[in-house]
């Protein structure tokens, strides 16, 4: 038209189309150039939901900040599900759960730090007002909420469970939390996320007959490999989980919640 050659939509988007994956392919060849001098392609993290979620995402904002060309997955894991998604090749780094040392070969296991439980209800419950410390007995007439296993393999682990006592089971740590404050049940909570709550009366601790406060010595895994072969993702994931204050905000922070 009038000697200039006009591009007809079709063309418009090819040529749009044709742009864009130049420039991906512009991308993924600067990112295997990155991922060549020692950075995994992908790192995945299965966090326990012990875990405060505020402080997890503050580490990964530390993290991104690097512009490392590793992708970053977290998986939500609870009780042993968080031990099977790391042996199972699933995650390369454990986080928050209870992990015997030694216990699988090629693993290495170290200790995040104590966390107390407390036992706690919400102010409508029949227990809050019921004579300390509850027995077991008494705590048994009442319903418990747990948080479900997320293992694949058999039924998982149950804690805390009385003989007899109804359930009500929650998918997160931060979901048996919420059904404490409605009323839905009992049992213990992380001290660390119950305490704001029982400061401000929303919660009522309560000692337990012989359980008055329960400590769970929580840990963090990964699979072994030699410095040679370790990925820069996984040294600074080791290397941040070695500062005595991190692995000590990632299980004690109040304003996290768990993960």
């Amino acid at each position: 038209r009038s000697r200039n050659a006009l591009l007809t939509p079709a063309g418009e988007e090819l040529l749009r189309e044709g742009r864009r994956m130049l420039a991906d392919v512009d991308a993924i060849a600067q990112r295997v150039k990155r991922i060549a001098t020692g950075w995994e392609p992908l790192f995945t993290i299965a966090v326990d939901s012990l875990i405060s979620r505020k402080v997890m995402f503050e580490l990964c904002e530390d993290f991104f900040r690097l512009n490392a060309p590793t992708r970053l997955r977290l998986r939500g894991e609870t009780l042993s599900g968080t031990w099977e998604a790391l042996t199972g090749g699933k995650a390369d780094i454990a986080l928050g759960g209870v992990f015997e040392t030694g216990s699988v070969a090629g693993i290495q296991v170290k200790t995040l730090g104590d966390m107390p439980f407390v036992f706690a209800v919400a102010p409508k419950h029949p227990l809050a007002k019921a004579k300390e410390p509850l027995a077991d007995e008494l705590i048994s007439r009442h319903r418990v909420v747990a948080v479900a296993d997320s293992t694949l393999r058999g039924e998982g682990l149950t804690v805390n469970l009385l003989a007899g006592q109804d359930v009500f089971t929650v998918p997160t740590m931060q979901g048996k939390l919420d059904a404490h404050l409605r009323g839905l049940g009992c049992g213990f909570l992380p001290l660390h996320l119950a305490q704001p709550f029982i400061d401000s009366g929303k919660l009522v601790a309560k000692t337990v007959q012989q359980r008055a406060l329960r400590v769970t010595r929580t840990s963090y895994a990964w699979r072994s490999q030699t410095h040679e072969n370790q990925g820069l993702a996984l040294s600074w994931w080791l290397k941040a989980l070695d500062s005595p204050r991190t692995r000590r905000a990632l299980i004690e922070d109040q304003a996290g919640g768990g993960f």
